[in-house]
């Protein structure tokens, strides 16, 4: 226990570094770009997640910089989606992986981000504590449970399940208490002092959760709402870079789907290669069954389901985190990866 307590310091500082660092500290250099000054610059983001394994997979493999070669690629990690958007809005990044919650709230605000292809499906799990009483979605009334953001994508997904059966969040008015903006690491070390019932919690730290600390399962990856086609991880830019960079997407596009077969083909090395970009970063590795379960509870893939990203967003306006209807026309655009999938 002691090991793990350490283990969970460790990822906690990883974050709180992420959150608060400014500039070059979170900007990792990239595995052969030139910076010669003489090529134009391109910053890529990422999560140090494991469902941001082809991105991770992509910057690791030197894929990025292979396929943008006439680019100074570098790349900047980022501790949750709304500082990820922020980066994209001010210029600091041009393109990268990201949840689809934050994309699709910056896009309904009038923002410029454009979805161009997807990276991982699944990877949300519904546990409880071990103690708590909760096995069921039933048994949530009372209750209390956690998320990474205030109507991010695991928020939404298991608040719209509570009230299929009639439960609301006390957000709502209803008798679930939510506690939002709760870092995945945090998530662990709640668990175990009792803080809380329940966490609708991103991979592996659901798994983390179940493995080590006995949660219980209350509804599997593929069992939560939109389960197996919502995109946990999409690839955005802007329509402007789009526009103006068509060249650089497509070569990026490209290492991603290099980054996508890999992971498909290497799923040992894959994972040594997440855990050990993490080990750079936290100076500590998550525990490789844990992993190894996690990644059965997610799916890497370049299939985006648009269909799905609007189903997201209807369930988000009919929680009322959304002030109106939501439309999404032009909010994806594949046709460069569809091109790419289809040599």
């Amino acid at each position: 226990m002691k090991k793990l307590r350490s283990l969970l310091f460790a990822f906690t500082t990883l974050f709180v570094i992420a959150a608060c660092g400014q500039g070059d500290e979170n900007t990792d250099a990239g595995s052969g770009a030139s910076a010669d000054g003489e090529s134009p610059s391109v910053t890529i983001g990422y999560f140090p997640n494991l469902d941001h394994a082809a991105g991770i997979i992509g910057k690791e493999k030197g894929y990025f910089e292979e396929e943008m070669a006439n680019y100074n690629v570098e790349f900047t990690h980022f501790p949750n989606g709304n500082d990820f958007i922020d980066a994209l809005d001010v210029g600091n990044i041009q393109l990268g992986y990201v949840g689809p919650g934050p994309a699709i709230n910056y896009f309904l605000a009038g923002g410029d981000v454009v979805v161009i292809g997807a990276a991982a499906n699944g990877a949300t799990l519904i546990v409880s504590r071990e103690d708590s009483g909760i096995y069921s979605l039933e048994d949530f009334d009372g209750k209390s449970f956690c998320t990474p953001g205030n109507g991010c994508t695991h928020n939404v997904q298991l608040e719209i399940m509570l009230q299929e059966i009639g439960l609301k969040s006390n957000r709502l008015g209803g008798t679930v208490e939510h506690q939002s903006r709760i870092a995945p690491s945090n998530m662990v070390a709640m668990f175990e002092q009792g803080q809380i019932d329940a966490a609708a919690a991103p991979e592996p730290w659901g798994t983390l959760l179940v493995e080590e600390y006995n949660a219980n399962v209350v509804a599997e990856w593929n069992d939560v709402f939109l389960g197996q086609e919502l995109a946990s991880v999409v690839i955005v830019t802007t329509n402007e870079f789009l526009e103006n960079n068509p060249e650089a997407v497509e070569q990026a596009l490209r290492a991603h789907k290099r980054a996508v077969d890999y992971t498909h083909e290497n799923t040992e090395d894959t994972l040594q290669t997440v855990n050990e970009l993490i080990f750079q970063l936290a100076q500590t590795r998550l525990p490789d069954h844990v992993l190894e379960k996690a990644w059965e509870r997610m799916v890497v893939t370049t299939e985006t389901h648009a269909d799905a990203l609007q189903a997201w967003a209807n369930a988000s306006y009919e929680l009322k985190f959304m002030e109106h209807d939501p439309n999404l026309d032009g909010f994806v655009d594949t046709t460069i990866l569809d091109r790419i999938l289809g040599e």
